[in-house]
């Protein structure tokens, strides 16, 4: 594999522009049957289905021809023994009335032994006879006749020898396939050899036809087998791939889908069963969607019922307030403390408002192209009073250039003052600083503090409603508890992020990270979310 992925590196970095677009074809090839592979679950099993099978059809189909062909071969063998002990009597009757010396007699003996032999019916097959002399030379290593010289050494010791040896053949060119018998005839003209050359052609053609029909037989097999399993495969997958295609679109928020069902088998039941769940699933949503709309339309109600009553609140805190210094200190302190808590009871009406905004999915982005520099300069502006009150330095960084965003400057600076707050709240009157970078696909706002800092885990709960981390801590501020949370939903809303790191007892970080235009996704942030200063301290410690 790493071969293959090497070779189509070559041909993709070659110079010659056919060669690289030939590697960039086989490159797309590969990555093609790859995802086919990988995602279909019918050609898997067709294809492991095939090989297996043809494992299996190969192995047995190579012990049917060796068996069948090892057959073959010793029933010829055995009949051709056969053949020839007849004929060694044969022989052995003619030439025992050839007395010692009569060479005339003795040729005329093999003539007629040739002759009868060769009458003979082949019960073995074809065959040809030829009669040796023992004292013939055995100078090579095949006799003129095409007999071994290892065979006629055998045959001259006085045993029976079979050998598979080439053989000549009329009306063939070149030696076919042949078995020789070799036997000694023993008699008074003296001591001969008898040999049987049996063709093997119509045995070799047996063998070829039997190899043709299994392996014929074998690549249908294979073929049929394969289908079989493809097509129960497809009974298998199909209900599959409708459940995953019902199930795609429930998630896409089409509850109403459902899955054909035929049958009482196990996929019928299956997909009973999924019916079922989605219907349940269906009736759990729809309950929910309906709490939560009548919570949000209590909320907005109560909210804007609330803003008369309060309106008349106001009135009359104000006038009191105004009068203050008319009455003893302790009412006029109740005055002050009852104007306090009304702004932020009408802050907080204000959040909840634009939570509600925000649940009924009816908030929207009034958007353009903003300096951010400037609108953390106004979000800083707001607090500033805020932190020299309290003794807290408010240090803004940032590039020399401007950072054009795409958004809604109001939504965006709404943010930065939460953090900026929420910062001063947790700063224990150290320092706060506001730092602000770019790169080409986006931009972030990091608001640091120096204070408490975050316990393990409280990172991932700062922006849950109405949630403290310290209820008995005093708040700078006097929030509603609903900041960061709509400071999340605002930076959902323009694509963005908005994180939080913390330490106890080395600080907390926000870190706002925006796209440069609406609509795009981020990828990374240019600044950090846990601050670069700890982290080289954190580098120098281990090292």
């Amino acid at each position: 594999m790493n071969a293959f992925a090497e070779k189509i590196a070559a041909l993709r970095s070659a110079d010659h522009p056919r060669l690289r677009a030939i590697g960039s074809r086989v490159s797309q090839f590969a990555n093609r049957l790859r995802q086919t592979w990988s995602r279909s679950l019918q050609l898997r099993v067709g294809v492991t289905t095939a090989t297996v099978t043809s494992v299996v059809v190969i192995l047995v189909g190579v012990f049917l021809v060796n068996q069948i062909s090892a057959g073959i071969l010793r029933a010829k063998r055995d009949a051709a023994i056969a053949q020839a002990n007849t004929g060694l009597q044969t022989a052995q009757r003619v030439l025992s009335g050839v007395g010692v010396g009569d060479v005339a007699g003795v040729s005329a003996a093999v003539d007629q032994i040739q002759a009868n032999l060769t009458a003979t019916g082949p019960s073995a097959g074809l065959f040809t006879i030829e009669i040796e002399s023992t004292s013939a030379p055995l100078s090579t290593a095949q006799s003129e006749t095409g007999i071994p010289i290892e065979l006629r050494r055998l045959v001259q010791g006085g045993n029976l020898a079979v050998q598979y040896s080439p053989i000549s053949q009329a009306g063939h060119r070149d030696p076919v396939p042949g078995l020789i018998v070799g036997e000694p005839i023993s008699a008074a003209g003296g001591v001969f050899e008898l040999y049987y050359l049996f063709a093997l052609t119509a045995e070799q053609s047996t063998i070829s036809l039997v190899q043709r029909t299994v392996l014929i037989s074998g690549i249908v097999l294979v073929i049929f087998i394969s289908g079989i399993a493809y097509l129960v495969t497809r009974q298998v997958v199909r209900p599959v791939q409708v459940a995953a295609a019902t199930a795609a679109r429930l998630a896409a928020g089409d509850l109403s889908q459902r899955i054909p069902v035929h049958g009482t088998d196990d996929i019928a039941l299956l997909g009973q069963s999924f019916n079922d769940m989605a219907g349940s699933l269906q009736g759990q949503i729809r309950r929910l969607e309906d709490l939560s709309r009548l919570q949000q339309r209590f909320t907005s109600d109560v909210s804007h019922e609330l803003r008369t009553p309060l309106t008349t609140i106001r009135m009359a805190t104000e006038l009191l307030y105004s009068e203050r210094a008319e009455f003893a200190p302790v009412l006029a302190r109740s005055v002050e403390l009852l104007l306090t808590e009304l702004d932020r009871f009408e802050a907080l009406l204000a959040d909840l408002l634009e939570i509600s905004r925000y649940d009924a999915g009816v908030a929207r982005l009034d958007s353009e192209k903003t300096d951010l520099r400037g609108v953390l300069a106004n979000a800083v502006a707001a607090s500033n009073t805020l932190a020299q009150r309290h003794g807290i330095e408010l240090v803004v960084d940032g590039p020399a250039t401007p950072v054009l965003v795409e958004m809604d400057a109001r939504r965006v600076e709404r943010i930065l003052r939460n953090l900026i707050g929420n910062a001063l709240d947790h700063a224990d009157g150290r320092p706060v600083v506001a730092t602000v970078a770019a790169d080409e696909h986006s931009a972030a706002v990091a608001v640091r503090d120096h204070g408490v800092g975050l316990r393990p885990g409280e990172a991932g709960l700062v922006f849950n409603r109405f949630w403290r981390g310290d209820p008995s801590r005093s708040r700078l501020t006097g929030g509603t508890g609903l900041g960061l949370a709509i400071s999340l939903e605002d930076a959902r809303l323009h694509g963005g992020w908005l994180q939080a790191w913390g330490e106890r007892g080395l600080g907390a970080q926000f870190r706002l990270t925006l796209p440069l235009n609406l609509g795009d996704t981020l990828v990374s942030s240019p600044l950090p979310l846990e601050p670069e200063a700890l982290i080289e301290f954190d580098v120098r410690q281990d090292g």
